[in-house]
């Protein structure tokens, strides 16, 4: 009994060994697919005057937030009044260096290299990362990935510093869940300056009505403030296309008046404030002060606000660009205008609350009132734009749900709005300034939240510099000390606050984090779910033809997470139904670690079996910044390319003629193998293996590519066979597409935690309930949909 167990035992092996080969053979990644898509692209040299012109269109997009700062600073600095004019000095001190040291070394010069395709952000730093490594918690990487020519990685050498750190990162899912974890605080702490910056920003210029009228109540502030917010965020819908090229000219002139402002005022009050230049008068200032002096970092700290908004806004500009615009526009504007305000103070202590109105001169007042609101509103447009955009990175991180997203240009397709998060930014924005009504309060939760994002940043360029750019460990370790010293101690000062308003972001970001935590957490669960229950490719081939059901006329889109395999909802839907479409098309959207998929590269298509089954696998492969436009017809570009697919899968046959004996083969192994397969009971254990085979057998068509349809059509008579191909495609498609959805509905399982429960079936539930399916998402009829529904246990 015992040998005859053995024997079985062996068989059975040998079987599992058999279909595993054979699996390979018939699902294979599209490797060399994704080779033959792949261009390349020559990037462009910019003239002198182009790029000037460029750093000047910059001022409006990337400077606007940073460039209203001198508006609130020495109130906020100085919120219970100046005791000593070296005080003043010393501030002054402080400010000079923090814009030096922060905004212009770090971020400009150091931080903006580290850009993915020129995008910025948190994110960005993260999907670098994450072509570099295997630090995505969804496994859903493939070779074919990296033929893309937006998908740039750098290889590292075995036993080096930087291959060490990644291959300790990449051992256990919970330093990647780390990683993730870190990114996404800075993530959600960015989302909140979408709430701080309009807040602060509208409220601080139109407090300067008060001091032409000085009985007007604070109240009417608050609702002038209240208004101005509800017009800027009821305009997003119309987009920033037809007002965009006013955004530049307005800080422009902001920028100018407030440093040729600063520079009367040094003449006119007192110009020993130049030698706040001095670092001497730093460490004078701490001195003197002691915890006030720390304390009072916070508000320094609003010096650079906008640093942030402007590595998130690099996308628009060419990094040189905006190197110039800093170093010989911005930062000098900047020291001026403080610099004038200092010296304005030396003689005015008591004016401080409305030190920068106060400061200018009543032959420009109104001019300058009219000038700083609409500066107030072009920087916040900026970080509004911004949140739209980090919210869309998220969704395709697998981090957020999907909420729709409407283009708002046609010239400018990064030129988005999405009205869900619109309506929360204003609430939130009024909640936040009719709440606190002062710029103090508004300005201890912006800073909380902006040395939360420097000091993330700050980590993950550690990372990036080790692993990507792999510079020498001391330079590593001279930045992050430099930085460390300087953002903690930032940070230690605005936790001081936290009662003060300081508490507003850490709520807001709790709840955010939460949000996406909990969305990202059941989105692994359920890929590992889908990857598991995956029905084997030899197992459907091995039912024949006809799968052992009618075919029906008609063509059925099966959508899945899956690049390869069957998913367990088309195994559901023919289990239940006896009988399925002439044509079945298996669909895997999948978003990479890229800024964006050329339209060219985007679709990948391939046959599954011989001819006669009329079953093809297609991957729609898209980047984090790129949209599913509502004039995309999603379906028309897929049967584009099935169409295109076939033509020159006729068209390379010859030279391919091995490729035939090789399908044949594999067909025939299929019939002999079609007993064992419906038959055996390890079916199950096979459909949870992970495909990663590195070549593939089949054909592909580019999109857009007719040089190389010209060139092969010339040589090659399209046949008889391959036109009545297209045309029983053509014709199925007459009679009907239908597209087939898994809607899994994700619950805890019993016993699981309470946390988890709550987490599960209700946030998580929730959350389903209110976002955008995928039907939505490709625009598909309603009448055209088949759900298939599952219940899965976490």
């Amino acid at each position: 009994m015992a040998e005859i167990g053995e024997g079985e035992e062996t068989i059975k092996g040998r079987n599992i060994e058999a279909m595993w080969d054979l699996e390979q053979k018939l699902d294979q990644p599209m490797d060399e697919e994704a080779n033959r898509l792949k261009n390349m692209y020559k990037e462009k040299s910019l003239s002198t005057l182009m790029l000037l012109r460029l750093a000047f269109q910059s001022l409006g997009i990337v400077y606007g937030d940073l460039g209203t700062s001198p508006l609130y600073v020495f109130y906020n600095t100085f919120p219970n009044g100046i005791n000593e004019t070296e005080d003043v000095i010393g501030a002054l001190s402080l400010i000079i260096y923090s814009l030096l040291l922060i905004p212009l070394i770090k971020y400009v010069f150091i931080v903006c290299k580290a850009n993915d395709n020129g995008q910025g952000g948190t994110l960005a730093i993260y999907s670098l990362l994450c072509r570099n490594g295997k630090l995505k918690l969804i496994p859903d990487q493939q070779r074919s990935d990296e033929d893309l020519t937006t998908y740039s990685r750098t290889f590292l050498p075995e036993g080096s510093l930087a291959a060490r750190t990644m291959n300790w990162l990449e051992k256990k899912d919970s330093r990647k869940r780390a990683l993730l974890i870190i990114v996404l605080v800075g993530t959600c702490m960015t989302i909140g300056d979408g709430i701080f910056t309009p807040a602060i920003s509208v409220l601080s210029a139109t407090g300067g009505i008060r001091v032409n009228n000085p009985k007007m109540s604070s109240d009417t502030v608050v609702l002038v403030a209240v208004l101005i917010l509800v017009g800027l965020f009821s305009m997003q819908k119309y987009g920033t296309d037809k007002v965009a090229w006013l955004f530049a000219p307005i800080v422009f002139i902001w920028l100018l008046f407030i440093g040729g402002t600063g520079l009367y005022n040094i003449c006119i009050y007192d110009s020993r404030v130049l030698k706040a230049f001095s670092p001497t008068y730093v460490f004078m200032y701490f001195k003197r002060r002691g915890r006030d002096g720390w304390i009072s970092l916070g508000g320094i700290l609003l010096s650079i606000t906008g640093t942030e908004a402007l590595y998130d806004d690099i996308a628009y500009f060419p990094l040189l660009a905006i190197q110039l615009a800093f170093t010989f526009f911005v930062f000098p504007c900047l020291l001026l205008a403080y610099c004038g305000q200092a010296a304005y103070l030396v003689e005015n202590k008591d004016n401080v609350a409305n030190a920068f109105y106060e400061s200018i001169p009543d032959s420009i007042y109104w001019p300058m009132f009219i000038v700083a609101t609409l500066a107030a509103v072009v920087g916040s447009q900026a970080t509004i734009s911004g949140t739209y955009s980090i919210i869309k990175q998220a969704v395709a991180h697998g981090c957020f749900p999907q909420v729709k997203v409407v283009h708002t240009s046609k010239k400018f397709l990064g030129q988005i709005y999405s009205p869900d998060i619109n309506w929360i930014l204003m609430l939130g924005c009024i909640a936040v300034t009719a709440k606190f009504q002062n710029q103090n309060q508004i300005g201890n939760a912006y800073g909380t939240a902006v040395a939360v994002v420097m000091l993330v940043t700050t980590l993950l360029m550690v990372l990036l510099m080790l692993l990507v750019w792999r510079c020498h460990w001391a330079l590593v370790l001279i930045f992050t000390v430099l930085s460390l010293v300087v953002e903690g101690a930032y940070f230690s000062a605005v936790l001081l606050k936290i009662n003060q308003g300081g508490w507003v972001p850490l709520v807001v970001a709790a709840v955010l984090l939460l949000v996406m935590l909990v969305w990202h957490y059941v989105k692994v669960k359920r890929y590992e779910f889908q990857v598991h229950s995956k029905v084997s490719m030899s197992w459907i081939l091995g039912l024949g033809p006809s799968l052992g059901l009618v075919r029906v006329p008609g063509i059925g889109i099966v959508y899945s997470e899956l690049a390869s395999g069957v998913p367990h909802i088309f195994s559901h839907f023919i289990t239940n139904l006896p009988a399925i479409h002439s044509v079945v098309v298996f669909v895997c959207v999948k978003y990479l670690p890229v800024y964006t998929v050329p339209e060219e590269e985007r679709f990948l298509v391939k046959r599954i079996g011989s001819k006669t089954f009329r079953m093809f696998r297609c991957i729609a492969r898209y980047g984090y910044k790129d949209l599913h436009k509502k004039d995309d017809d999603f379906e028309n570009k897929l049967f584009t390319n099935l169409f295109s697919f076939i033509r020159i899968e006729r068209m390379m046959e010859p030279v391919a003629s091995s490729r035939n004996s090789s399908n044949a083969s594999i067909c025939s192994q299929a019939e002999q193998s079609r007993e064992i397969l419906i038959h055996n009971k390890e079916i199950e254990m096979l459909s949870s293996i992970v495909d990663y085979t590195v070549s593939t057998l089949d054909t592909v068509v580019p999109l857009g590519s007719p040089s190389n349809m010209a060139s092969l059509g010339e040589e090659i008579m399209v046949d008889e066979e391959e036109i009545d191909e297209l045309e029983f495609l053509k014709n199925c498609r007459k009679s009907g597409v239908v597209h087939i959805l898994g809607n899994i509905v994700v619950k805890a399982r019993k016993g699981s935690s309470l946390p988890k429960k709550i987490a599960i079936n209700y946030v998580y539930a929730f959350l389903k309930k209110i976002c955008r399916g995928n039907n939505a998402i490709f625009n598909v009829p309603h009448e055209s949909l088949l759900n298939v529904g599952q219940v899965f246990y976490v």
